[in-house]
């Protein structure tokens, strides 16, 4: 689900003095920020530097020192030239190899800018806290260039507000704190072209104590227990933590204002704190309100209390406390949730049901009190919205955060909070990261991604996260796509069987783990087709088939892409995602129409036919891709049978339209209480009524070793060695063995997209091991040269591993500045090894990649696809620990020109079949026709006493025969029934292929 940066839109403007500012007497010197004269570089992180950014190639301004006699400060100037379509700017970032600059005892920031007069806006913007200049949280405000030539623009910190439309880390702590500066940025105007010019930078004026301390509450709700007493704790604290110069008081009253009734429900308190001259940074008084108790059940009620500083900056909200919801039927846990469902919906509001659809991005809120506000019924992190700092306990603070606010609402209904943890918890640093599906479907081990899924569901609950957009049931059809790497396979029956990830992520197809410390709700995606998109048909951006157009007849639709789905409903899957892409289904008379919109699947075919009793999540942003206005999107995509959007910036106006569609008829309410019943069943499911904070107790066992052994595992079984001349696989322990290839010693190549940030990047990014790291723990003797430019000499045999970079979704799609052939410098490095000495060749990548120009001079192939963080087990299977016994979960190509080709095909010619996997664990047992003839009627009869486990050890002994035989000369005389054979077995008809295999073992 991408993310998209939006435009700074921001209103605050300053006052523009004059060049002569009068200094007050005990105001510090100005400190210089930048001169301009050359002292701070063109750079940028994480080098101390000036650069430019923009929308697209032609929006980031021409920047240069340029030298000027009218220079309001030095003799040079910063100036530029800009015509700016999107946005576009520059920006200061500090070192980040540096420690970071303390502003705080400064009033405000200035500098000279040389107006032009265009009544423009001009965006400026700092940059406070967290890691480096492009990971802190991001305040704006703005000047008007309304004049002409030199002036200095003075802005005090307090004219500064938080940046709502974007934030690189989604927040840190919304705090303005001045003693952790990472620089700053212009955002330069739109819409045409223009030149301006700035000089000195710089920090001026006293701070103010009002700027300096600040009176903070430990939480900005406070639930309590009827007959209970509240206790607000309020803090003065000072940026750089010295005691306060002047005395700080703190008046406080309950305030009338809330649903509490006062002398019934509570007792109304007021008085005042005093922090006296010289208190020490973080003192802390407490405020006591007591609540009533009466005999009545009632809904959850509000007791603000008003806070009225002198002396300090104050709350950013005021506190409130409220009194717990009690004796209501819905909040009984020994009543059946179909009756709690009942109870709480006839209670709630319409604006409360709108709610409860909604889902926003964490960091999109301009506040957190918008959970109350608008009820909001979801919360999610899209890829790379992480907190500061990525830990399991800053996640589990966050999450909680935020699910105290819900606690001020009516009926304290707890959020659903969501994420993409699609191969574990890869959001978070130091999260055990499996291999993606592409390599779980290779390993052919059903128990073992099972086993996947409770690891991740481990570490993802630890965090306080209850829901899993996982996993992807899409069929891959075209290797092309981007996101073929998050499908299991091409095969329907192989995706299938691997959806026993939906019990290690849930547990009981009935859902009665889920409320377990170490269960989560999981997410059957994207429904349906999103895998068979046709190549040149997506209209989103540059994307060439992701969000494309699914063109399948009714049997095809049903054979190949619906039947994933109806297995995760016997599964008891929780939710289910529809797909960006549209369905033409050929001869039904509709054409294409977006997945979000088409009634007949989501209401019909899902939950009508196949009956599933979850709720239905739409994709990110995804009914902005509809036909027609927003209220049409709303109305259409609801009825079409989405229970939940996930609307991550714009859930105000979400909510707001779908009362009013509702109000005007275009949704009935009885599609409203549907929706909302859906998802309040999977929140009771998930007991986080009764417990909606996080349950950390399995925290120590994120990254642990024996969750990191399960991903060793699955690193070590998902690999398919497709070509073993001479038996140079496996190495033995006393070889000296030259490495070299992009992806040898990159963890980041190796987990891939969706580690940590949305597309993931090269480089160490997370807690793991690379595969040279791994062969070295493995006791090889091993030397590495990356780009094999060290001499070649001496060596036993080489192993060059080489593949992709990172990617995600439709930025991956290939056309999209993607190919499928390696790089000229992994080419290089293959030639160069390969030539040198006996070589293997792995391909860590998210697909097939073509290497048929090469593979004569390759002695071992093996497909690794992105083995995630345990490169351990990659050398489990190359010195022999383990023995290889992956399968090709797709068609290995022998050219683009072949694609789309797959199992099945009538014309089916590939450079290695689907189901191809040559094994190092057991010797490949002796016979020929005779041989497969006896294991044929063996499996036939162990089908015939449900002997599966038997039958498919059978299959496996006649595949590894026909393989040796078939050697590197795979034709499609043989290649055709080869993977007829794998389709058949995972089928169950195990005694047919068999046969097949026969067939395939005569054409060789």
């Amino acid at each position: 689900m991408p993310r998209t940066a939006l435009l700074v839109s921001a209103a605050l403007l300053t006052a523009l003095l004059s060049p002569t500012v009068s200094q007050a007497a005990d105001d510090p010197a100005p400190a210089p920020v930048d001169r301009f004269e050359g002292e701070v570089p063109f750079a940028s992180q994480p080098a101390d530097g000036i650069f430019t950014w923009g929308s697209d190639n032609d929006d980031p301004p021409q920047l240069q020192f340029a030298d000027r006699a009218d220079a309001p400060e030095g003799a040079k100037v910063l100036s530029g030239t800009y015509d700016i379509s999107g946005y576009g700017g520059f920006t200061h970032d500090f070192a980040a190899t540096e420690p970071a600059h303390d502003w705080s005892a400064h009033k405000g920031i200035r500098f000279w800018w040389d107006g032009r007069n265009n009544g423009k806006k001009i965006a400026f913007e700092l940059k406070d806290g967290g890691a480096h200049g492009e990971a802190s949280e991001l305040w704006t405000t703005s000047f008007t260039d309304d004049f002409s030539g030199w002036r200095q623009i003075e802005i005090p910190f307090t004219d500064f507000v938080y940046r709502t439309d974007y934030q690189p880390v989604g927040g840190i702590d919304h705090v303005l704190g001045l003693t952790q500066m990472w620089g700053y940025a212009v955002t330069l105007p739109v819409g045409a072209p223009g030149q301006f010019a700035m000089d000195g930078v710089e920090l001026y004026g006293k701070a103010d104590q009002a700027l300096r301390a600040n009176v903070t509450t430990d939480a900005a709700v406070y639930p309590v227990k009827e007959g209970r007493t509240a206790t607000v704790k309020v803090t003065v604290a000072t940026t750089g933590s010295a005691p306060i110069d002047d005395p700080v008081t703190v008046t406080y009253e309950t305030a009338a204002t809330g649903t509490a009734e006062p002398g019934k429900d509570y007792t109304p308190v007021t008085g005042t704190l005093t922090f006296p001259a010289g208190t020490v940074s973080g003192t802390t008084q407490t405020v006591k309100v007591p609540t009533l108790r009466d005999k009545s059940a009632e809904n959850a009620e509000t007791i603000p209390l008003k806070l009225t500083v002198t002396g300090a900056k104050a709350p950013t909200e005021q506190p409130e406390v409220v009194v717990d919801a009690h004796g209501l039927p819905y909040l009984d846990s020994k009543l059946p949730i179909r009756k709690r469902v009942a109870d709480l919906l006839s209670r709630m509001s319409l604006e409360e049901k709108a709610g409860q659809m909604t889902q926003a991005e964490r960091g999109a809120m301009g506040t957190p009190s918008d959970i109350a506000s608008y009820d909001l019924g979801s919360l999610l992190s899209g890829g790379g919205s992480t907190p500061t700092p990525n830990t399991a306990a800053a996640w589990a603070k966050m999450i909680d955060g935020f699910q105290l606010r819900t606690q001020a609402t009516r009926f304290q209904i707890p959020l659903i909070y969501g994420v993409d943890a699609v191969h574990g918890h890869n959001n978070l640093a130091g999260a055990t990261v499996m291999p993606h599906n592409i390599g779980i479907g290779a390993t052919r081990d059903p128990g073992l991604a099972q086993r996947t899924g409770a690891v991740t569901a481990s570490e993802v609950r630890a965090t306080g996260v209850p829901w899993d957009f996982a996993p992807c049931l899409c069929v891959t059809r075209d290797e092309r796509w981007g996101r073929s790497y998050e499908s299991f396979g091409e095969d329907p029956a192989l995706v299938k069987s691997m959806e026993t990830v939906i019990q290690g992520l849930q547990g009981a197809a009935n859902g009665k783990d889920l409320k377990d410390d170490d269960k989560v709700l999981a997410t059957a995606k994207h429904f349906v087709g999103d895998g068979g998109t046709e190549y040149g048909s997506s209209t989103t951006g540059t994307y060439t088939i992701d969000q494309g157009v699914t063109k399948v007849t009714r049997q095809q639709l049903e054979a190949v892409h619906l039947s994933p789905y109806q297995t995760a409903v016997d599964r008891g899957v929780g939710t289910v995602m529809p797909s960006y892409s549209s369905l033409d289904i050929l001869g039904d008379g509709q054409g294409p129409v977006k997945m979000h919109a088409r009634a007949d699947m989501i209401n019909g075919v899902l939950k009508g036919r196949m009956g599933f009793d979850g709720f239905v999540i739409s994709d990110w942003n995804a009914i902005d891709q509809l036909p027609g206005d927003y209220a049409a999107h709303v109305s259409t995509s609801v009825n079409a049978g989405v229970d939940m959007m996930m609307v991550p910036y714009s859930y105000k106006d979400f909510t707001t339209t779908l009362i009013t569609q509702v109000k005007a008829g275009a949704v009935t309410e009885r599609r409203i209480d549907d929706a909302v019943s859906r998802i309040l069943t999977q929140k009771f499911k998930l007991g986080l009524f009764e417990h909606p904070y996080a349950d950390t107790g399995n925290a120590s066992k994120i990254g642990s070793a024996s969750h990191r052994a399960v991903a060793r595992q699955a690193a070590a079984e998902s690999q398919v060695l497709l070509k073993n001349a001479g038996d140079v696989l496996p190495l033995k322990k006393n070889q000296k063995v030259y490495v070299a290839g992009s992806n040898a010693d990159d963890l980041g190549n190796q987990t891939g997209g969706w580690t940590i940030t949305w597309q993931g990047s090269s480089g160490t990014n997370t807690t793991g091991t690379t595969i040279l790291q791994g062969m070295k723990n493995a006791g090889g003797n091993v030397t590495y040269s990356k780009d094999a430019s060290a001499a070649t000499s001496g060596y036993d045999v080489g192993v060059v591993v080489v593949g992709e970079t990172p990617y995600a979704e439709g930025i991956g799609d290939v056309g999209n500045g993607n190919d499928l052939s390696l790089t000229p410098a992994d080419r290089a490095a293959v030639d160069k090894v390969c030539a040198a000495m006996k070589c293997a060749v792995l391909i860590v990548s998210g697909r097939p990649q073509l290497i048929g120009d090469q593979l004569g001079d390759i002695d071992a192939l093996v497909a690794s696809w992105l083995p995630g963080t345990e490169g351990d087990g990659v050398a489990d299977v190359l010195y022999g620990k383990r023995g290889f016994t992956g399968q090709l979960p797709v068609t290995w190509p022998k050219s683009e020109a072949q694609l789309p080709i797959n199992v099945g095909d009538t014309a089916y010619d590939p450079q290695y079949p689907y189901g191809w996997g040559l094994t190092t664990k057991t010797k490949v047992p002796g016979g020929g026709t005779a041989t497969l003839k006896a294991l044929a009627v063996a499996a036939a009869l162990a089908d015939r006493h449900g002997a599966d486990e038997a039958a498919r050890a059978l299959v496996d002994k006649a595949r590894l025969i026909v393989q040796q035989k078939i050697g590197q000369n795979v034709t499609a005389a043989t290649a055709k029934p080869f993977a007829d054979a794998d389709h058949l077995s995972l089928t169950g008809k195990y005694a047919e292929a068999v046969e097949k295999l026969i067939t395939a073992y005569r054409a060789a």
